[in-house]
């Protein structure tokens, strides 16, 4: 028993280190996500880069790839403490990917995928308030730092207390892995949703009287 489980904690970090991101990115668009956009392997950057169905297929993928480990885990033991473990080295995968030269993701989609087993509803409410903030702010990251925030106050407020080492190692991580983000957050340059699709709505305006500008100079 114990030989299995280390050796599905190793596969939890193997799982954990595949890029899906860049991975659908360059299989259906040809694109590698990091030389395009905000440089990022998410889903947000592929839907940015590629197209948002895309960017639906690097999401699902990558909270599935959370979701399976822990799964396992559970149905390997029934020790909260393993099936946290196999998290951690799945999140420690992705964001430390071994087929990437140890770098990787900012791991909020894994993160949704690794709690959904063990504290379903508690990720529930994070995700929740991380499309409320991005539908009110804009802003993707905060969005995301807000959900991995909520997370261990709501396992204390549910009283699930064996989970919360693993909620406060995941959100150190998510924040350090957005540390660029959260600089231009507070330097009020970070790039938002809502700004690139008012952005994309008034470029056919311009060029519109861009053209009105050009006929009626002809005309003169």
């Amino acid at each position: 028993m114990v030989i299995q489980s280390i050796l599905w904690l190793a596969l939890s970090y193997c799982i954990g280190s595949i890029p899906f991101g860049l991975v659908v990115a360059k299989l259906f668009c040809g694109i590698d996500p990091r030389e395009s956009g905000s440089g990022n392997m998410g889903a947000t950057n592929v839907a940015r880069t590629c197209g948002t169905n895309w960017g639906i297929l690097a999401l699902v993928l990558d909270v599935l790839k959370g979701v399976l480990p822990v799964a396992v885990a559970l149905a390997l033991s029934d020790s909260v403490w393993f099936a946290s473990g196999c998290a951690l080295a799945t999140i420690l995968g992705h964001v430390f990917s071994m087929y990437l030269q140890f770098k990787g993701g900012k791991a909020v989609a894994t993160t949704i995928g690794i709690f959904l087993p063990i504290a379903f509803w508690q990720i529930l409410i994070s995700v929740g308030l991380l499309v409320a903030v991005v539908a009110t702010s804009g802003y993707m990251s905060l969005g995301s730092l807000t959900m991995v925030t909520a997370m261990p106050l709501l396992l204390l407020l549910f009283w699930k207390i064996e989970l919360l080492p693993l909620a406060l190692a995941v959100m150190i991580l998510v924040f350090w892995r957005h540390k660029d983000n959260i600089g231009r957050l507070a330097r009020g340059e970070e790039s938002s949703w809502r700004k690139s699709k008012s952005q994309a709505a008034q470029e056919p305006h311009t060029d519109d009287a861009q053209s009105e500008n050009s006929a009626s100079e002809e005309g003169q």
